[in-house]
């Protein structure tokens, strides 16, 4: 396939997976987490998607702060 540019583009499946992080920290670093973890597992990583965010509460304050988000990543 080639672009209107001319230049040749590649044809590429993408995959998507979810995946639940948390921190005691913020809600950022939870996402943090996350994307570290799932760089260990996944290639080809182009994208995630937060999809919700929760906190846990113990003792009336905020305990963990909790991110379910989508990892988009390209198959070999």
């Amino acid at each position: 396939m080639v672009s209107k540019e001319g230049t040749i583009m590649s044809h590429q499946v993408a995959r998507v997976t979810q995946a639940i992080a948390e921190s005691p920290v913020s809600f950022e670093d939870a996402l943090q987490v996350g994307f570290k973890r799932a760089t260990e597992t996944l290639r080809g990583i182009t994208g995630l998607r937060i999809l919700e965010k929760r906190v846990a509460v113990k003792d009336n304050k905020i305990a963990t702060y909790r991110v379910r988000f989508e990892v988009i990543f390209i198959l070999d």
